[in-house]
């Protein structure tokens, strides 16, 4: 074995771990705008998912009487995205909250879900950056609410016996 061999791999190994900080240090963070439209994609997707997964016989799951069911999570989060879409297109709104006994099955509420956040998604697209370096209302309220949600209902699955899909193998 040449001598000169294990040198030449150690400094191919620094540069190359060199290079790699070089480019982390090189990625700008998010803007506001950046930040905010990708937490409120990425909260809404694994809802989203749980929404999908859940089997519909377990909708109705509550771990006492004094909470709501998973149904009604899934549809107390759409009232948040609902209002944030409102809000985004300039309307005047309230934080109504929808009625759960209006969406009694799987397909209802996962089609409640699912146009409430291709409604706030589009109110937020339309919204011009420089918003987000005066404010982020009502965005971050609302992520942070779904965010609160989503760890309830990550709760449900567990306390069923069931793996939330996030934490599924991929």
């Amino acid at each position: 074995m040449n001598r000169t061999t294990p040198l030449l791999s150690c400094i191919a190994l620094t540069i190359a771990t060199c290079a790699g900080m070089f480019a982390q240090a090189q990625r700008q963070p998010p803007t506001p705008d950046q930040a905010i439209k990708g937490m409120f994609a990425d909260i809404n997707r694994r809802v989203l998912a749980m929404a999908k997964d859940l089997p519909e016989e377990k909708y109705s799951h509550k771990p006492s009487a004094d909470t709501r069911s998973f149904g009604d999570v899934i549809v107390h989060i759409a009232s948040g995205n609902i209002f944030a879409a409102k809000i985004g297109r300039g309307e005047k709104a309230n934080w109504d909250e929808l009625d759960p006994k209006e969406y009694q099955t799987k397909a209802a509420i996962v089609a409640l879900i699912d146009k409430s956040i291709a409604d706030a998604t589009a109110s937020l697209k339309a919204i011009p950056a420089e918003y987000f370096s005066k404010t982020l209302y009502p965005w971050f309220a609302v992520i942070e609410h779904a965010g609160e949600h989503y760890g309830q209902l990550v709760a449900y699955y567990r306390e069923m016996g069931l793996v939330p899909p996030e934490s599924r193998p991929k």
